[in-house]
């Protein structure tokens, strides 16, 4: 008699492919899906005999899903423009947890939550490298990537000022045109700025009398009794020579100094004491002249910043998430890991394009991307699905098919049965 159980494992097997394909569909626009693959295998068979020449005769019992493994191909990518976007170019998994559970993802949807972690669409943290006054270290643990509004660029004291002057050398000695002024603003530790203002007083033919100064209001007073301060940083001479060329001052050996070390001490806003060099040379060229020609300053340099609060952040190929702060400096506030494991194929769905680890995965292995053969990645995109549309909806038409043959099997078994049936139950 026929045996039912074979057609109807196929119609079995042939609706799990028909659920998989429409679970494919369902999924091709959502990012970081990775298409599943349905794999048949047959059933054991029954040994009916063997022929003459020895060979067995066998009957199988069927069919049944082998496995359904997933495609890690790389999916598009495409560009958002959204900073917390991220795509994965390459193998690897983003590294995410929430309530202690870790998961793995290729979904890089992310966003910055109320306390300005980097979270997934489903509130679970990702994970990487924090950095550390602006420098990871990616040897340290992972843990929860912090960064928002709320981050702050700590002030930096000025060390170094520069101008670029130049002092009329048609000016007449005691003259209006004798005297010139320029402004440069500095910082002190605390990110305050104190006006810094250049004097230079012609004395002589080729030589200057120059003068520092900060407004004496941003100084208390010293010494005991305590005496006001002038605001008086620094007074000197530079001298040039008959091209224009600065030739002092000099140091001991009578070359030209580099630099002029400028202290301000006991400042009002309770600061530390400031120390700074006045850079007279860019390079091996001075940046001081006197030619004939009205005094002016062409630019001015410093390297001091107030404290900044961030206002924007990209992330590099390499995972390092780099903030941009209104006070205009730049800073590493963390770098993001990715996961490989032996054999993907292991992983476990979850669900919300999430993956967890299993004996047959192995255990993750957690670093930076673009080492040791992880993908790199692609800030302001995301990795699309990597369903393809036409293999789904001929995979659809195949199962369909098969369907409907195995369909055809037990209604043509039920008709055998019924005719047998009747033979049995004819006077």
């Amino acid at each position: 008699m026929p045996n039912f159980s074979i057609p109807l494992s196929g119609l079995t097997s042939e609706a799990t492919a028909l659920s998989a394909i429409a679970n494919n569909l369902a999924n091709q626009n959502t990012s970081g899906y990775k298409d599943s693959q349905i794999l048949f295998s047959d059933l054991f068979y029954q040994n009916l005999g063997t022929t003459g020449s020895g060979d067995p005769i066998e009957l199988g019992a069927g069919a049944s899903v082998g496995s359904m493994p997933s495609m890690f191909t790389q999916g598009s990518v495409s560009s958002t423009g959204v900073p917390t976007d991220v795509a994965i170019q390459g193998s690897g998994f983003f590294i995410v947890q929430q309530d202690g559970i870790t998961s793995y993802t290729r979904a890089g949807d992310f966003s910055v939550d109320k306390n300005n972690f980097l979270v997934t669409s489903e509130g679970q943290q990702v994970l990487g490298y924090p950095a550390v006054n602006g420098v990871v270290n990616t040897g340290q643990a992972i843990a929860p990537l912090q960064l928002g509004a709320g981050t702050i660029s700590p002030p930096a004291a000025t060390g170094n000022v520069q101008i670029q002057t130049n002092l009329d050398a048609g000016a007449t000695v005691g003259g209006t045109d004798g005297t010139y002024s320029t402004p440069l603003t500095i910082y002190d530790s605390l990110g305050a700025s104190h006006t810094l203002t250049f004097t230079f007083t012609e004395t002589a033919a080729n030589t200057w009398g120059y003068s520092v100064s900060i407004p004496a209001a941003d100084l208390n007073p010293i010494g005991k009794p305590p005496v006001a301060q002038t605001g008086v940083l620094a007074t000197g001479t530079l001298t040039f020579d008959g091209n224009g060329n600065l030739i002092g001052p000099t140091d001991a050996k009578g070359n030209l100094l580099s630099s002029i070390n400028i202290s301000a001490t006991s400042l009002a806003d309770g600061a530390s004491d400031m120390s700074f060099n006045w850079n007279l040379l860019n390079g091996t060229t001075p940046v001081i002249t006197q030619v004939a020609a009205p005094s002016s300053t062409s630019s001015t340099q410093q390297d001091g910043t107030s404290s900044g609060t961030l206002t924007d952040f990209s992330i590099g190929s390499d995972g390092t998430i780099t903030g941009s702060f209104s006070n205009g400096t730049t800073s590493a506030l963390g770098q993001l890991a990715l996961a490989s494991f032996a054999n993907e194929q292991g992983l476990q769905r979850v669900g919300n394009t999430d993956y967890t680890e299993t004996l047959a995965s192995g255990q993750a292995v957690i670093g930076a991307p673009g080492t040791a053969g992880r993908g790199t990645l692609s800030g302001g995109s995301l990795e699309l699905s990597n369903v393809d549309i036409s293999t789904e909806f001929a995979n659809l038409i195949i199962a369909q098919r098969a369907f409907e043959a195995n369909a055809k099997a037990v209604t043509t078994f039920d008709t055998i049965m019924s005719d047998t049936i009747n033979m049995k139950q004819a006077p």
